[in-house]
């Protein structure tokens, strides 16, 4: 399609006159990966059409949120059912009862939660409960782990072992961060000298379980019984960012994986958000009553939201988490997310490419290198001009990927195997110009 009829190139020129960088998220400008980012003009099943109606397979799923795919019927009638009702009315609704009571009949580390409207408000809130809760001001977060743009987590490590963090983000002050300790994903020593010099300081340990935002990279179980074992004898609170991982790896979140290799496991507080909201804008934090108690109107920790429990999202979130409840989802979820790794692997290795991926449940990641990193220094070794001519490749057959090498993928319900197949197919073409490059 030549430049002046493709409507991507029109919309962006526009868009880049009236909002930064012409996107309101910016890993959608496709800056890592170059060339004109896809403006969507509808969404059905595993597929999503651009401005120039071009179809694509999609693996992003709205970053997470879409486990069903696009447009359930079931989820269009109940979201069509509370639109009547009303938008919002900032006052309490039973719906919202209804949500916290799912929410926490499925993931019972937790006794209460409560209801926001994004994965960054949920996060912050919970380190401010968590410090009002133990009466501490540090907290721990690793190298690679985005919990959200609030200001005390948008840092990186600094160049001694355990040090505090500098800020990532124009507009933090250090005074914000000063608090903040980042350390290397998977790194129990350096987790251990953090506790033994600053333990007695540390209200709590956040961490993503599953990383999601270096692409898809586990904490490996000791690593995370280590975290455990240090948080409870300091009297820390592990807190889970299951933003990404929750109710998407399993239906009881990635807890519940690592339950199955620590018996008994599971954090002291989890925040959560994209499929509890089924794509409508959603997240929630909880943990064991004597910690949410701390919250107002109960306790002097303070947090509120005009828009928190919106009827709308609630709707959205209920029937989404009554379909995905249902026996045998994540069976085939996983069946399906394996295929696709698995089918991408052995189309890299037919042509001699470095090649490795990982999945769990409907979350999946891969990179171009021989074997799977374990920590964000690690992960930015990978070949970043090889993966954007993967991208470009995969994207001018019509299969739309993270346009970032840093971003985990999404497999939905609603694709099937013949979309994992073409889905493979195109890779196949694309590995072999790369191998013959």
């Amino acid at each position: 399609m030549t430049q002046q009829h493709d409507q991507n190139q029109t919309l962006f020129e526009r868009a880049r006159h009236v909002i930064p960088g012409g996107v309101n998220s910016p890993v959608r400008a496709f800056k890592a990966v170059g060339g004109t980012p896809r403006f969507i003009k509808r969404a059905q099943g595993a597929y999503f059409w651009d401005a120039n109606d071009q179809k694509y397979i999609d693996y992003i799923g709205s970053w997470g949120p879409m486990i069903l795919g696009h447009g359930h019927p079931a989820v269009v009638e109940a979201v069509q059912k509370a639109v009547l009702d009303g938008f919002s009315f900032g006052a309490p609704t039973e719906r919202e009862v209804e949500l916290a009571e799912a929410i926490l009949a499925r993931v019972p580390s937790m006794d209460m939660v409560r209801l926001v409207s994004s994965g960054t408000e949920a996060a912050m809130s919970a380190i401010r409960l968590a410090r009002g809760a133990t009466g501490r001001n540090k907290l721990i977060k690793f190298e690679g782990c985005y919990h959200g743009h609030a200001d005390a987590l948008l840092v990186k490590a600094g160049s001694g072992l355990a040090t505090f963090g500098n800020p990532t983000s124009a507009g933090v002050p250090p005074e914000v961060v000063q608090h903040t300790l980042v350390l290397e994903y998977n790194h129990v020593a350096q987790l251990e000298e953090a506790f033994a010099l600053h333990g007695k300081d540390i209200a709590c340990l956040m961490i993503e379980p599953i990383a999601g935002n270096m692409n898809f990279v586990r904490a490996s179980v000791p690593f995370m019984k280590r975290c455990r074992e240090l948080c409870t004898e300091h009297g820390a609170l592990l807190v889970f960012d299951e933003v990404m991982t929750g109710f998407r790896v399993a239906l009881g979140g990635a807890q519940s994986v690592y339950a199955r290799a620590l018996p008994g496991f599971e954090p002291d507080m989890t925040v959560m958000g994209k499929v509890i909201g089924g794509g409508m804008p959603l997240a929630a934090f909880g943990a064991k009553r004597a910690v949410m108690e701390h919250l107002a109107p109960m306790g002097a920790v303070y947090q509120a939201g005009t828009l928190s429990g919106n009827p709308v999202a609630t709707a959205c979130g209920l029937a989404t988490l009554q379909q995905i409840s249902q026996p045998g989802f994540y069976d085939a979820l996983a069946r399906k997310t394996r295929q696709l790794v698995s089918g991408l692997q052995a189309a890299a290795d037919a042509q001699g490419l470095p090649f490795c991926g990982d999945s769990e449940g409907g979350m999946f990641g891969f990179f171009l290198m021989p074997e799977l990193p374990q920590n964000y220094p690690k992960v930015m070794t990978t070949n970043g001009p090889r993966f954007n001519q993967l991208f470009h490749g995969l994207l001018d057959r019509g299969v739309y990927i993270a346009p970032a090498l840093y971003e985990a993928g999404f497999v939905s319900a609603a694709h099937t195997d013949a979309d994992i197949e073409q889905t493979i197919g195109a890779a196949t073409e694309v590995f072999r110009l790369m191998g013959a490059a």
